[in-house]
């Protein structure tokens, strides 16, 4: 039930009674209403500040007529009273309605709930995680993997077709010099053993022989060069590079839940740029400054945007629009994001302008996706000078760890590497998503791994602890299974109308709208800091009342437990995070 339509039509009907002044759209009413924190100022409320100067009276007159105006008439059954205070008019819902109608709503969806159509027949694309072939994983991709992955999972549970891209880095300078290595030091069956570790070696080993045989720099060149013209014996050794870098990759990828629809890299483009400097040339967007080709944006209080270097090679911004191009002949998408750190956003921002002078009305649909920094405590995870922090070795660590935390607290638990696992990289995701993403991202295992704290843990811990409860009174009610259109919620609702009940459904009420919020504003903190906010009134519910008590209380507080923990469940999904049945 969307109480704000409906409160907001009993106010416009009541208004329309009370004058016969012009009154704002219905839209407008539902947009003013707001849900306060404190439910002793409503569970509802709506502010008639704007309604003074159509209607030319106070506030306070305003709600007090319409108040009494409510009282007197016919109030509907899911409405238990409306206050006038200081020019608000505070709605107070029946609590066994509300209750009813939210149980309902779960149990009849239940993996579903939280989920809309908005996206329906619409294509969302999300360019994310991105390495670069034949380099290590790092924590440096942390932001955009998991940023990334929890869009995706968010606009699809919108009812968008959601395409993730994985841009990889697979072409460029570097290659020449791997290229070059791995003929003159490098063997086969040792990369194979060995995978990005010797590959990087190598690279390493390229750079500090390049210092005294300088020929080494010219020889890698003439590589790119022949790749570029088509020399079968780099390109074969430059494929089979990246299959190896990809298998390392994959691994990652598995331990996060995380798939593809695309691989396309950036050595997709090579071939097709010529046509984007042409198409811009025809356009006459390019202009020449020392001997290079850009696209003058001053006008736009940007830098040239460079197209073409001096000595022929094309840029990022080149290959970024012929993708861009590219992807849209592809998909025709509604949006297409690119989900990448702070410190690109000039680049984006000139390659979107460039896109819009060159008359793409979709152009306008591209959003960078930025993010903070990830940084570490100093002591906590300390690592040579020079060398990056591997992903697959922070996510062994979390897991690692976690396994110490259970072996203490839980040492019979079943399963107890699975739900390491699931607990300790589910920590990091969390970790990563739990504040707004522009905000720099502080990296503490002490919190992080935090049971108690705001952390991904208690969510977890919270849902199994539901779990718990359900599996011990499994006996009486198969909740999973329940036949809800032929249950008497009427009696399960009166009992939990307490306060530590009301505070779960509403917020349960509150989710979908959250997940569509989260969407609007490309940001899943806030989905972070709802599943917080319900385990928290989850727990207080559950340290308040007894459970197992027997009767309508038992099957009703078993009912309210089934639906958090459903939607605790649904969060920690849209999220990427597993919700384990027993921690």
């Amino acid at each position: 039930m969307d109480y704000k339509k409906e409160i907001a039509e009993l106010i416009k009907n009541q208004l329309q009674t009370l004058s016969n002044a012009n009154l704002e759209e219905l839209t407008d009413l539902i947009d003013s209403i707001e849900q306060p924190a404190d439910p002793k100022m409503g569970h509802f409320s709506y502010p008639c500040f704007k309604l003074a100067k159509t209607l030319r009276k106070a506030p306070p007159i305003i709600a007090s007529e319409t108040a009494e105006s409510l009282l007197h008439g016919e109030i509907p059954p899911w409405l238990h009273s409306v206050e006038a205070v200081n020019g608000y008019l505070n709605f107070y819902l029946t609590r066994s309605f509300f209750a009813e109608n939210v149980l309902k709503s779960v149990l009849t969806q239940t993996a579903n709930y939280g989920s809309t159509n908005i996206g329906n027949g619409k294509t969302i694309l999300i360019d994310y995680s991105s390495p670069n072939i034949a380099k290590h994983f790092h924590v440096g991709h942390l932001g955009t993997t998991v940023i990334g992955h929890a869009l995706y999972n968010i606009f699809r549970f919108q009812g968008y077709e959601t395409i993730g891209i994985n841009y990889l880095g697979d072409w460029g300078t570097s290659f020449g010099k791997l290229l070059t290595a791995y003929l003159k030091w490098g063997k086969k069956e040792e990369i194979e053993q060995t995978g990005l570790a010797g590959l990087t070696d190598l690279y390493v080993k390229f750079h500090e022989e390049s210092e005294t045989d300088f020929s080494l720099e010219e020889t890698a060149r003439n590589w790119v060069v022949k790749m570029e013209n088509g020399d079968e014996e780099g390109l074969a050794i430059w494929r089979w590079i990246c299959q190896v870098s990809l298998q390392e990759y994959q691994k990652i990828y598995e331990m996060l839940g995380i798939t593809f629809e695309s691989y396309r890299g950036e050595s997709y483009y090579n071939d097709k740029m010529a046509a984007s400097v042409e198409e811009l040339r025809s356009k006459n967007l390019l202009t020449e400054s020392e001997g290079a080709l850009v696209v003058d944006l001053e006008d736009y209080k940007m830098p040239p945007c460079l197209i073409v270097r001096s000595d022929g090679g094309t840029l990022y911004a080149t290959r970024d629009i012929t993708a861009a191009c590219d992807r849209y002949n592809t998909y025709k998408f509604h949006k297409s994001l690119y989900v990448t750190g702070t410190e690109q956003k000039l680049h984006f921002s000139q390659f979107f302008k460039v896109l819009d002078l060159m008359g793409y009305s979709w152009a306008k649909d591209m959003v960078h996706i930025n993010y903070g920094l990830f940084i570490f405590e100093a002591g906590k995870m300390s690592t040579r000078k020079g060398q990056v922090i591997k992903m697959a070795d922070l996510l062994n660590e979390a897991t690692s760890k976690t396994l110490d935390i259970i072996q203490e607290k839980s040492p019979n638990l079943e399963n107890k590497e699975k739900v390491a696992e699931q607990v300790g990289i589910g920590a990091i995701i969390f970790n990563q998503l739990y504040n707004s993403r522009i905000k720099d991202v502080v990296f503490s295992w002490e919190r992080m791994l935090n049971f108690e704290g705001e952390t991904g843990p208690y969510v977890q811990y919270s849902h199994a602890r539901a779990c718990s409860v359900l599996e011990k009174a499994k006996s009486s009610t198969d909740f999973a299974n329940f036949d809800v259109f032929s249950t008497d919620f009427a009696k399960y609702a009166e009992i939990l109308t307490d306060d530590e009940s009301f505070d779960v459904l509403r917020l349960i009420y509150n989710f979908p709208d959250k997940v569509i919020e989260s969407a609007e504003k490309y940001e899943p903190f806030l989905i972070s800091r709802f599943l917080v906010a319900l385990a928290q009134a989850f727990n207080k519910f559950y340290n308040t009342h007894q459970i197992l008590i027997g009767g309508d209380k038992q099957e009703a507080r078993l009912l309210l437990l089934f639906v958090a923990k459903t939607v605790i469940a649904n969060g920690l999904s849209l999220l990427g995070i597993s919700a384990p049945l027993k921690m």
